[in-house]
């Protein structure tokens, strides 16, 4: 049996591993601790994109993202049809995709679970060419990621504070956009809405749930549409959600596509991708490619009956 070779890209700069000091030294450690020896790039000062197209042009059948949200959806977009398989160390904030996928969210025993994990293929979403592996949001909500951006780092009462206090001017503030939806089972229309998102699959409701999807490789996107999104809104709808009853909102509509395209007036407009805000030309024209990517899972996840 050949044995498996490993190809780690570790952020250093992610959330996590700056909290914790993650080194490629003790990487390893963990992973030698397994019976695994990977070649490890730690090397922050090169671009990150010379670090990803190295990894493809390596003999390493798994490449590892040992990071966040956005270092996890890089790789993937470069992996696939490549033939090798994305596994995850979630060193991030948020680590979405890790959770959907149950990779535990220490990273002992997310490296443990590597080491003898399973792949499974999922779907792939991308907008005007760009792969994403959760959602594109547009509207009001990056705006309020951006200003996000401005604290990292800095995790004191005084700064989260400052955040909330951010959120109810922009909430008092904002006002809704005209957009153009033409999706593939349905008419053209316009509406003017508060923010919209489109996610690969759809994510599951439920108590505690925020954001999680129990599937992903359903083959469709979702559209999110909230047409208004005042303060108390805002807090109805966290509440909803931490209550699993999020669907109930009255402003909030959703539909399940394979494809759909988004105009707007302006001729860019701005996003947030999987978490990292940023500038596209508009129409916006999303589809999804089924099972496009195949990931390495804790085998116990890999079994229905357990992931559901």
């Amino acid at each position: 049996m050949t044995e498996t070779r490993y190809h780690v890209i570790l952020n250093a700069n992610s959330g996590t591993a700056h909290a914790l000091g993650v080194t490629a030294e003790s990487l390893g450690e963990l992973f030698n601790a397994h019976g695994l020896y990977p070649v490890i790039d730690a090397d922050s000062d090169r671009p990150f994109l010379e670090r990803v197209a190295e990894a493809v042009r390596s003999e390493a059948q798994v490449v590892v993202a040992a990071g966040g949200d956005g270092t996890t959806t890089a790789l993937a977009e470069a992996l696939m049809g490549t033939g090798k398989h994305l596994a995850i160390l979630p060193l991030g904030t948020f680590n979405a995709v890790a959770r959907d996928l149950h990779v535990p969210l220490d990273l002992p025993g997310a490296v443990a679970a590597l080491a003898h994990g399973t792949s499974q293929n999922i779907d792939v979403a991308e907008v005007n060419g760009r792969v994403f592996l959760q959602k594109v949001v547009i509207g009001l909500i990056p705006g309020l990621a951006a200003g996000r951006e401005h604290l990292r780092g800095r995790e004191t009462a005084g700064a989260k504070i400052a955040f909330m206090r951010y959120i109810f001017r922009r909430l008092a503030r904002a006002r809704r956009i005209a957009v153009a939806i033409e999706p593939s089972n349905g008419p053209r229309r316009v509406q003017r809405v508060q923010a919209m998102a489109v996610a690969c699959n759809a994510y599951d409701e439920g108590l505690g749930k925020f954001f999680s999807r129990k599937s992903l490789d359903r083959g469709t996107l979702t559209l999110y549409i909230l047409r208004h999104l005042t303060a108390r809104d805002f807090l109805r709808l966290l509440v909803g959600m931490f209550l699993g009853r999020w669907r109930d909102y009255e402003a909030l509509s959703m539909e399940s596509i394979r494809t759909v395209r988004i105009d707007s007036h302006k001729p860019l407009i701005k996003v947030m991708l999987d978490g990292e805000v940023m500038t596209l030309q508009t129409p916006l024209d999303f589809t999804v490619r089924p099972k496009a990517l195949s990931v390495i899972v804790p085998a116990e996840a890999a079994d229905p009956a357990v992931a559901a």
